[in-house]
């Protein structure tokens, strides 16, 4: 129990402590607050005496600055009242002078109109005397007139008109002299321009030309090797012409038969096969008919070659195969004697080489002029012109624009509608025209000649007409007293273009119209 008291007694005490320790904490809490209290309230009223004074500083620099700037808006705005004070007194003055100018200028005008209503009553008064002074010189011409036509013999309208008819002549004449003066000239500096590109362009070619005939000639070792070439009763003969179409002609030439054709690629296959047979010696139909298939295959593969090796030489490319098998056929065909495929591929030249000297498209230029006569590889097999079939089989393989205007315009059945197709047209006339590339039978020679003499007779006033030069040139002799110097010039033009549309020939022709004119008298 004592020891339950202590226990007791202990706590009390411990407890009683520790609430008087509680007590002396929080006064001495207090009074340390009320301490940082009065220290925060003296350092307030220590930075408030502060910001009074600043704010007194600052008011009174406020004060200042906006006095001096008062003073600084004031001295401005008395600038501005005095340059606008100035600027007024200076438009003032502007506009004091201009009205005095204004004064001065009325002053003028009323003078000026003063003096156009002066020249006015004038010119009324000189346009009076006019129409007077000109109705006296009406009635004097009048009178003038009268006494003309009674001098005269004729009207005054019927003078006019021979007036007129005779200005009119003068007119025709000077202007026929003109336009032959200016077609001189043009001639004249045209053709030396165009020899000068042409003769470049045939200088810078040589093309050989081959002159075919209808017949070809097969030499034999013998003549026993002609009975074996007829055969029993003809049957080897007759094999042989069936299986080629080309006539054989045996006769009394030594050593030798005739194969003739008008068709130059049977003629060939015929001839290759001919040489074949003899050379082998054994000559009957079956054997006939193998070796022509034989020669046949050849002549085309040839043909193919003669063809690729053109396009090769000329460097054109992307041809039709149909359009290269037919120009193979112009290996074997002619036009006036001349090979047809080295036509083509002069022409080509030709043009490409006056297109290189012009600036014009030298590849479409070999094209156009290649392929300008393809037509003629299947006239002998197709209906219609060589133009017609060319164009419509290049027209089929899509060939361009410009190469299906040369093969119709090269003949002047279209317009030449591209540079480089006159160029192709002046080509296959130079190629056509050069001595000895073609050639013409005697009865188509003469009856060239007798058409153009029937077309110069044909105008009147012609007295003679003389076709010379192996029809290379016309002369035509007029009467005088019917052709004027005028005249001549417009004839000749007519006969040469009757003579492009009537005739066919190679080449050109010239037409020349000749005028003599006699001054006979006597001495006495």
């Amino acid at each position: 129990m004592e020891l339950l008291s202590a226990l007791i007694a202990a706590a009390v005490g411990a407890i009683v402590g520790a609430v008087v320790g509680i007590l002396a904490g929080r006064r001495i809490e207090a009074r340390q607050a009320e301490l940082a209290r009065g220290t925060a309230q003296s350092k307030a009223r220590g930075i408030l005496e502060a910001a009074e004074r600043e704010a007194g500083t600052l008011k009174r620099s406020a004060e200042l600055a906006g006095k001096e700037e008062g003073f600084r808006l004031r001295d401005e705005q008395l600038r501005d009242v005095e340059d606008r004070r100035v600027e007024l007194e200076r438009l003032e003055k502007r506009v004091a002078e201009r009205e005095e100018s204004l004064d001065k200028k009325l002053d003028a005008m009323d003078q000026r109109q003063e003096r156009v209503a002066s020249r006015e009553e004038s010119l009324l008064t000189r346009e009076k005397d006019l129409d007077t002074a000109r109705k006296a010189l009406d009635q004097e011409e009048s009178g003038f007139q009268q006494r003309l036509e009674t001098l005269a013999g004729m009207t005054a309208q019927e003078a006019r008109s021979q007036l007129i008819e005779r200005i009119e002549e003068e007119a025709k004449a000077d202007a026929a002299q003109t336009v032959r003066e200016i077609r001189e000239r043009s001639r004249r500096e045209a053709e030396r321009e165009a020899k000068k590109i042409i003769a470049m362009s045939i200088e810078r070619m040589a093309v050989d030309h081959s002159s075919e005939i209808t017949v070809s000639v097969v030499p034999l070792p013998s003549d026993d090797m002609k009975g074996r070439i007829i055969g029993r009763e003809g049957r080897n003969i007759r094999s042989f012409e069936h299986a080629t179409g080309v006539d054989v002609v045996v006769d009394d030439t030594p050593e030798a038969v005739i194969l003739s054709s008008f068709d130059p690629i049977r003629r060939e296959v015929a001839r290759i096969a001919m040489e074949r047979l003899v050379s082998d010696g054994r000559i009957h139909p079956g054997r006939i008919e193998e070796v022509v298939d034989k020669a046949s295959e050849d002549v085309k593969a040839e043909m193919h070659e003669a063809a690729e090796l053109v396009l090769y030489e000329l460097g054109i490319h992307g041809l039709h195969p149909q359009l290269i098998e037919v120009l193979g056929h112009l290996r074997y065909r002619t036009s006036y004697g001349q090979n047809q495929l080295q036509h083509g591929k002069e022409v080509a030249l030709l043009a490409a080489n006056m297109a290189a000297e012009l600036g014009l498209d030298v590849e479409m230029t070999k094209r156009m002029g290649l392929l300008h006569d393809i037509g003629k590889g299947l006239t002998h097999t197709q209906e219609g012109s060589h133009v017609e079939i060319g164009f419509e089989l290049c027209k089929r393989h899509d060939e361009p624009d410009q190469v299906l205007n040369a093969i119709v315009a090269h003949h002047g059945e279209e317009p030449a509608r591209y540079p480089e197709t006159f160029l192709v047209t002046a080509a296959d006339a130079i190629s056509g025209a050069r001595p000895g590339a073609r050639r013409e039978s005697f009865e188509h020679y003469v009856k060239r000649l007798e058409n153009l003499e029937e077309i110069a007779r044909s105008y009147a006033g012609v007295s003679k007409v003389y076709a010379i030069q192996a029809g290379r040139e016309i002369r035509i002799l007029v009467m005088p007293e019917k052709i004027t110097d005028e005249e001549m010039a417009e004839l000749s033009e007519k006969t040469a273009r009757r003579i492009e549309d009537e005739l066919q020939y190679p080449g050109q022709i010239k037409v020349v119209v000749v005028r003599e004119t006699r001054a006979v008298n006597f001495a006495r």
